[in-house]
């Protein structure tokens, strides 16, 4: 007798071991229909897989994460197998699952072109509509060699020689083709369905290491069903209109050269949308009690060293300054928290100056790779929205909660509505012991539970230092971004030496709360460029208005106007060109200008302006002083632009 547990807690009890297809069948033919894997005591497996004692068991479908990630998984597979039937002479090697798809990793004979990924795509249908079995084999390591040898595939016995003399080798096979591989798999390549494509191709060196062969790395993306695969080429296209890099060239706001890898250059288009983030933060942060301080950039490597930064990241995520004349190793900082440990440290004190809200916009150092740095999305150089808040443990909750509700506000006025938590646990390298970290993520929970804020566990991946809260936002195409953060660190204080005296006298360490309200102020300006397709909120954008005239008689009212609307704070500009207001108007919307103001002859003897709004052809008359009025009503409430709306929609 072999029971088994399923997820809502009913039993099913089967007489002899049972497969998961089996379990499935049992259950409803909808459902066998839909299985494409099993967990099986918490471990994925095929449908195939015998069930021979009592377990807990899950049914996986395309709708479960964990569906999709196995139809990715068998779609690299056909992939592969669709290239050796081409290519008979290829040579396969690995090919994971990543982030909305596949790659596969492959030595070509010749070199082939993204023309190429057609027919071999081609190949791949054909190969889904034969519906070929998948299946799994075992093997020992020394006949898993042998026959990735004598079959010439000399990367896959590369690989298995590098694995424990007693493994036991898994196998799949659909048709003809073999792939070594842990699975689990589809039961069929029918299961895959068409929800798939071929995206490109890059070089890719043969275990990362540059003295090996450069191999052909083919990218995909698969889905659980055609619909869904529309669904993503089309926020592809749209990122790739929306790309900051091209928006911030077109809008003259930034540019990047080799001279200075992974540093902004800002122009002043982009330095004021930029201070605009600071200014916005900085005013919510003087509502909510903080002090701004600024601590210096080049740093000791001691303090470093204590803090534990120095072991976590390495010299080599540094930038080290090497000072012979005085024996010293310094580091360009890397980040503020240290810094802020030694501004508590000067001068003593007690539990009446805690909650101790501390901020800084610090510019950070960080030496990444040259193949990671993306636009403002990855630089080395970043401006940080940083704090941190030293209390007491009973304090904790109540930070958490006012935090949140921060974060929640912040995003809003950006338009980010849709915000996802992740709760990140302990990592396996960590500071501290077990206790500490218990303390820490018990208090972090329950500030959620105050809260009422939902989370998913992102287990192992919080900081060396203490548990954390990622905030997550959607954009206006369907894309997250983690921004936000909040960490509790019962650790950093107490290796820095940080302290505070209770009401008895007595010497306590404060617990340190890191957050970060948008992060890196450079990544999500790259954010809002590409969410907003550069038509900034009236707010935000670095010219909010400009002028014109019909023609050149009108220019002198037409400048008096824009030092009206530059005394109300307004940034605004004039256009007196000698050019057809139609020209003007075309240029300016295509610089995302939010208001095109037009002055005629009508419209200065009325005291009216006649206005365009970026995104609609409707030109509206109304007073000078409606219109100044209905500006600043717009900056004062953060509305975001008409075509926002239309684009979530879309």
């Amino acid at each position: 007798m072999v029971a088994i547990t399923l997820p809502d807690g009913s039993k099913k009890n089967f007489d002899n071991a049972v497969t998961g297809k089996e379990l499935a069948e049992s259950i409803g033919a909808g459902l066998a229909k839909a299985a494409l894997a099993v967990v099986v005591d918490g471990t994925e497996t095929d449908l195939t897989a015998v069930i021979e004692h009592d377990a807990t068991v899950s049914i996986i479908t395309a709708k479960n994460p964990e569906g999709l990630e196995v139809i990715r998984h068998s779609t690299a597979h056909i992939l592969a197998q669709a290239v050796k039937e081409i290519y008979p002479k290829a040579q396969i090697t690995i090919g994971p699952v990543i982030d909305n798809g596949f790659y596969y990793d492959i030595s070509f004979p010749k070199t082939i072109s993204s023309d190429d990924l057609e027919k071999i795509e081609k190949r791949m249908h054909e190969i889904v509509d034969e519906d070929l079995a998948i299946t799994r084999q075992i093997k020992s390591r020394a006949e898993a060699i042998e026959f990735f040898e004598k079959i010439g595939e000399k990367y896959k016995a590369e690989i298995i020689s590098d694995l424990p003399e007693d493994q036991q080798i898994t196998f799949y096979q659909q048709g003809e083709f073999i792939d070594l591989c842990r699975g689990p798999h589809l039961p069929s390549t029918g299961k895959a369905g068409h929800g798939f494509k071929l995206l490109k191709l890059a070089g890719a060196y043969w275990r990362g290491d540059s003295n090996n062969e450069m191999l052909t790395r083919i990218y995909g993306t698969a889905w659980a069903n055609e619909k869904d695969l529309k669904a993503y080429l089309f926020r592809l296209e749209e990122a790739e209109k929306r790309d900051h890099r091209k928006i911030g060239r077109e809008l003259d706001l930034f540019h990047l050269q080799d001279d200075a890898p992974g540093q902004i250059f800002w122009h002043h288009k982009g330095w004021h949308l930029f201070r605009m983030l600071q200014s916005y933060i900085r005013e919510k942060l003087l509502n909510n009690g903080y002090e701004e301080v600024n601590t210096p950039l080049l740093i000791n490597s001691d303090l470093y060293k204590k803090s534990g930064h120095w072991d976590k990241f390495g010299t080599e995520n540094m930038f080290i300054v090497n000072d012979e004349e005085k024996n010293r190793v310094y580091a360009l900082k890397p980040m503020n928290c240290p810094c802020h440990v030694q501004i508590f440290n000067n001068g003593n004190k007690s539990y009446r100056d805690l909650p101790l809200r501390m901020s800084e916009f610090g510019t950070c150092m960080r030496n990444e790779s040259h193949g990671s740095l993306h636009g403002l999305m990855r630089v080395t150089s970043m401006t940080q929205d940083d704090a941190h808040v030293f209390c007491t443990h009973e304090q904790i909750e109540q930070e958490v909660v006012v935090l949140c509700e921060l974060i929640k506000e912040i995003y809003a006025d950006f338009g980010f509505d849709e915000i996802f938590v992740k709760f990140s646990d302990r990592p396996e390298m960590r500071v501290g012991s077990d206790e500490v970290w218990d303390s820490a993520e018990t208090a972090l929970k329950n500030a959620c539970a105050t809260a009422n804020l939902e989370w998913e566990l992102n287990a192992g991946d919080g900081a060396f230092y203490g548990p954390k809260l990622e905030f997550v936002l959607r954009d206006a195409i369907g894309r997250d971004w983690q921004c936000g953060t909040i960490q509790l660190d019962f650790n950093l204080p107490t290796r820095l030496n940080a302290a505070f005296t209770d009401a008895d006298g007595n010497k306590h360490a404060p617990v340190m709360i890191h957050r970060a309200l948008l992060g890196s102020l450079e990544r999500f300006t790259g954010i809002l460029i590409e969410n907003f397709e550069g038509h900034f909120p009236l707010w935000l954008a670095p010219i909010q208005v400009v002028a014109t005239g019909i023609t050149e008689s009108q220019n002198e009212k037409v400048e008096e106007f824009v030092k009206q609307l530059t005394a109300l704070g307004l940034q605004a500009k004039s256009d007196t060109r000698n050019e057809k207001v139609s020209y003007k108007i075309r240029e300016h919307s295509h610089q995302k200008v939010p208001y095109i103001a037009v002055l005629g002859d009508k419209e200065i003897a009325n005291d009216t302006v006649t206005f365009r709004r970026l995104g609609s052809n409707q030109q509206t008359t109304i007073l000078k002083q409606d219109f100044f009025t209905m500006l600043q009503q717009e900056i004062a409430t953060k509305a975001l632009p008409p075509h926002h709306k239309e684009a979530n929609a879309a």
